[in-house]
């Protein structure tokens, strides 16, 4: 009988890992395709893109280890050479390159965006909009620092952050406003 039960714990452990994986790799070619819907600044090295709302998407669906783990996927699978960056630019040499710290700062981002949906602000959009405003400013804190070392520290706001204020404001508001539904389809899917 415990032989029994043992097999049916080490079933159900396998079937969840397979789920995960599932989830990690399915967050990190979504945010490889909403990296692909581009519009390049002529004045700035950075782009605007949807990877920053893929980015607290999969933090908030995935939680904060699962939704870090699927944007370092996503890294590894662009500088593997997979068409993931910004408008489909690939390698190492693009996380070296000017928007770098930005791609890193998405880690962390996840991460944040999935501790605040652990801990329950996902049930509120009043509270999640300033947890998302947190989770955004890290990919700031790592893209301007690392950006400043390419255009100077006179030029990294004018060039990486001023453009960029609006619409990460606007993707905040949209997920903010969603995250209550999101909360409560994860739910239903739970109980499944």
């Amino acid at each position: 009988m415990i032989v029994g039960i043992e097999k049916s714990k080490l079933k159900t452990l396998s079937s969840s890992l397979f789920f995960d994986a599932l989830l990690v790799v399915s967050a990190s070619l979504l945010i490889g395709l909403l990296s692909q819907f581009e519009l390049i600044l002529p004045f700035s090295p950075v782009p605007f893109t949807l990877q920053t709302f893929a980015v607290l998407l999969c933090g908030i669906l995935l939680g904060k280890s699962k939704g870090a783990v699927s944007v370092l996927l996503y890294l590894t699978e662009g500088a593997c050479g997979l068409p993931f960056f910004a408008g489909g630019s690939f390698g190492v040499h693009y996380i070296f390159g000017p928007t770098g710290g930005y791609l890193l700062g998405f880690i962390l981002a996840a991460y944040i965006a999935g501790f605040f949906m652990e801990i329950g602000y996902g049930k509120s959009y009043l509270k999640m909009f300033p947890a998302l405003l947190v989770s955004n400013f890290s990919i700031y804190i790592f893209g301007l620092s690392y950006l400043s070392s390419f255009v100077g520290k006179n030029m990294v706001l004018q060039l990486g952050l001023y453009p960029f204020i609006l619409s990460d404001i606007v993707k905040i508001v949209v997920l903010s406003l969603s995250v209550p539904l999101i909360s409560k389809i994860v739910k239903l899917e739970e109980g499944f």
